[in-house]
């Protein structure tokens, strides 16, 4: 079987490929992510491009040192009132932009992308549209006292597996999406490369 890579320290998305029943090589991607974008940010590119574009840069990289091997490349960026929010700075950056997204509803753009020695074999962007209910700023503190530090480990200051559901009124679209991985479309790939059992 080919060996697989997942170029991302993200312990979700590995849990996520574990869970499927795939055995995977963890080799998180070095690439200086803000440098990537900022030329795209300032050439007005949609947040869902440049979530493509950091995946398939990671995967690439990762790829040049696993001859071979199959490399999954993973990024996600949210978009909310048209602009595109990075992970939370400290607990008061969280307050605030959860505060901001209170009844409004923002979108996920979850990246995946497939290389093998250098070469981008496959691409995939799957976005999700979330809207959080009303809420306000007791319930907010009550929220990041649970969670802690957990908050600033995501674009959104939330994880939707974990206390996080409670900011939310509807979600449209792929849980595993929500998550950061694309996974139906992606283990569909893997099986079409021969990577897993059909």
């Amino acid at each position: 079987m080919t060996e697989i890579i997942l170029a991302s320290a993200s312990r979700i998305r590995g849990e996520l490929l574990r869970n499927a029943g795939l055995n995977i090589i963890v080799d998180p991607a070095d690439v200086d992510e803000r440098a990537i974008e900022e030329p795209l940010l300032k050439s007005g590119f949609p947040p869902a491009d440049i979530a493509e574009v950091l995946a398939e840069a990671k995967a690439q990289a990762v790829s040049e040192r696993h001859p071979g091997a199959l490399v999954i490349g993973a990024d996600q960026v949210l978009e909310f009132e048209g602009n595109r929010l990075t992970k939370p700075d400290d607990m008061e950056a969280a307050r605030r932009q959860l505060l901001a997204m209170s009844g409004k509803t923002h979108a996920l753009h979850s990246a995946v992308t497939l290389a093998r020695d250098g070469e981008t074999l496959w691409r995939h962007v799957a976005t999700v549209r979330l809207k959080m209910r009303d809420f306000g700023p007791a319930f907010v503190g009550r929220y990041l006292a649970q969670v802690g530090e957990v908050a600033l480990t995501s674009v959104g200051a939330y994880q939707l597996e974990g206390p996080g559901v409670q900011l939310f009124e509807t979600i449209d679209g792929d849980y595993f999406s929500v998550l950061g991985l694309p996974l139906l479309p992606l283990l569909a790939r893997l099986r079409e490369q021969g990577a897993i059992e059909a």
